[in-house]
């Protein structure tokens, strides 16, 4: 039986550390997968900032194109006043030029501030485009880490893999089976009883029970059904018996009385 026990309790620490193994496996994609949205979104920001660059020269190419016209409007106006006849000609002349030079001004005034806009946006685009860099570079180093740990975890998997097929092969087929039936549905087959309780549930377990595991035997859990087995490695050191003392002995002699005391 203690044979038997020992080889179950192998076989479920190698079927827990495969769970762990293959729950790590199914994690490190996701590490790609942060690295690269952390990537997407740097270049959604660079590309932004490109395109916002690109309608700042848009729009300063039409505002050049307006200010020269309100400019040749003006000096055709002052051409024409010139000319004129009469006061209200002129007037009339005067309050054109007026205007296309004031639309000249405010475009200008529009124009420049496009620029302040051009400068702080080739900043940040300087500063997305030094970010993205550094996120593919990294994007390539979890992936490569990434390979290097899968390969890691698979040849642990395989050396796990094959301990367990030789441990089951091992196995009674009745025990394998009832094994195999309380892991699927507790997660753990195998409990250990410790100072009379499963450790699987925490539930206390009977005095005559406790007594049977103590002997050796394999023995279900009354709560959760599990397997339970008692380690003697754990049982305590016996205590060492202590030589008896003969009465009297080990006593300090009495000091004799002082005269006149």
């Amino acid at each position: 039986m203690q044979a038997l026990i020992e080889n179950l309790v192998k076989l479920q620490s190698i079927d827990l550390d495969r769970a762990r193994i293959n729950q790590e496996l199914r994690a490190l994609p996701a590490e790609i997968a942060q690295s690269h949205t952390r990537l997407a979104a740097a270049e959604r920001q660079s590309a932004e900032a490109s395109a916002a660059l690109s309608r700042e020269e848009t729009l300063r190419t039409r505002l050049d194109r307006e200010i020269a016209g309100h400019r040749q409007k003006t000096a055709k106006f002052r051409t024409q006043l010139d000319s004129v006849t009469n006061t209200e000609q002129a007037s009339a002349i005067e309050h054109e030029i007026n205007f296309e030079t004031a639309e000249a001004e405010r475009l200008e005034n529009e124009e420049y501030t496009s620029l302040e806009r051009t400068e702080a946006q080739e900043a940040a685009l300087a500063q997305f485009r030094a970010q993205v860099e550094l996120l593919a570079a990294e994007v390539d180093g979890v992936r490569a880490r990434v390979a290097a740990r899968q390969q890691e975890l698979s040849a642990e998997l395989a050396a796990f893999d094959t301990a367990r097929d030789l441990l089951r092969a091992a196995l009674d087929a009745d025990w394998l089976a009832r094994f195999d039936r309380i892991a699927a549905s507790r997660g753990t087959a195998l409990a250990l009883a410790v100072n009379q309780q499963c450790t699987g549930c925490r539930m206390g377990v009977r005095p005559q029970t406790w007594n049977q595991l103590r002997e050796g035997e394999l023995l279900s859990c009354d709560s959760c059904s599990r397997l339970l087995y008692w380690d003697p490695a754990l049982a305590p050191a016996a205590k060492v018996p202590q030589p008896e003392v003969p009465a009297g002995t080990g006593r300090a002699p009495r000091k004799p009385r002082q005269a006149g005391a």
